[in-house]
């Protein structure tokens, strides 16, 4: 893979205040792209280049199933064809999208986050707009169906990159892409995003108080940060340092309790900090499919009681928060 998928997208960047930084984004790309960057990525690249032409369709990406809509079903034909050449992008675990009546069932309903917080953000429109951690980009598309002028999201894993790029084959958008990098990637001195967006990524960070310091570097004063992390549940500034894996996942570092997020927000330079949902995950929300045929949540509750994980600590729990750079 070159730069050729992502020039589109850069070119839109050119015609925003982010301009500067478009030759150094192209070659941090490029450097995630060299040579041993994923040993699958060559098969990966070989599903892209199969799949097949759909009929014309209205395209959606402000509805709960992102993808294509049209009057007349896929022929039974090309929907198997369609079908196969997705599953050899297993596992897809954000979601769901639709591509005329081809249901990809994700592990995560993505949508139920998404209508939880979207009531709480200042609007979209105009906006430019980085999702941190986007994974395939199911967010990105609907931040982008809500008016963002420009929507970047980064993902350092390359399997989601391409089904970004899978999905986009059929909605043709420019003004949004999934570049192959971590925040740490992104080059020194970028700013000026309207919104950031991190979810999902907060509690995998061995220090919390560096991410919140990136983020507001990358927001331009004023604006807004949407935080959606793990968090322990009750009052008082207390954190849960797991000793070992949480959930079976061994790279989980910092739970805080509301009280102590906010504190660390406001240390970071944040102000106007507020809670726009506190969720604990469900075994409805995040579950094993067709299209992710690994373990799920299901598999790392303790059977006896779902309010705790396997290894006995608080089941997560969820928050969104919502603050601003001062």
């Amino acid at each position: 893979m070159d730069l050729t998928p992502f020039e589109p997208f850069l070119d839109q960047l050119d015609r925003t205040a982010l301009a500067p930084w478009r030759t150094a984004l192209e070659a941090a790309v490029l450097a995630r792209l060299g040579p041993g960057a994923h040993g699958d990525l060559p098969l990966w690249e070989a599903a892209l280049a199969a799949l097949p032409d759909l009929p014309e369709s209205t395209r959606v990406l402000n509805a709960s199933c992102v993808g294509l809509e049209g009057a007349d079903p896929l022929s039974a034909e090309v929907e198997a064809h369609l079908r196969e050449t997705l599953m050899r992008l297993h596992p897809w675990r954000k979601g769901p999208f639709c591509l005329r009546g081809l249901h990809l069932d994700t592990e995560w309903r993505s949508d139920w986050k998404w209508d939880r917080l979207a009531g709480s953000l200042t609007p979209l429109k105009d906006r430019l707009v980085l999702d941190v951690g986007c994974g395939n980009g199911y967010h990105a598309w609907r931040m982008l169906g809500e008016g963002a002028r420009l929507v970047m999201g980064i993902d350092p894993t390359l399997l989601y990159v391409v089904q970004f790029q899978a999905i986009n084959r059929y909605l043709g958008r420019d003004r949004l892409s999934v570049l192959p990098l971590g925040i740490e990637d992104l080059p020194e001195g970028l700013t000026g995003f309207d919104t950031v967006f991190s979810m999902g990524v907060f509690y995998h960070r061995r220090s919390p108080m560096d991410h919140l310091l990136e983020l507001g570097r990358l927001l331009r004063p004023g604006g807004e940060l949407v935080l959606e992390t793990l968090v322990l549940e009750g009052e008082g500034e207390r954190v849960l340092v797991p000793p070992g894996r949480y959930a079976s996942m061994r790279n989980v570092w910092f739970i805080p309790t509301l009280d102590a997020l906010e504190v660390w927000l406001g240390r970071c330079g944040f102000v106007g900090v507020s809670v726009a949902d506190v969720t604990r995950t469900s075994r409805e929300e995040q579950r094993s499919t067709d299209w992710m045929r690994f373990q799920s949540l299901a598999n790392h509750l303790d059977p006896e009681d779902p309010g705790r994980t396997i290894e006995g600590l608080p089941a997560p729990t969820r928050a969104v928060l919502i603050a601003r750079r001062g």
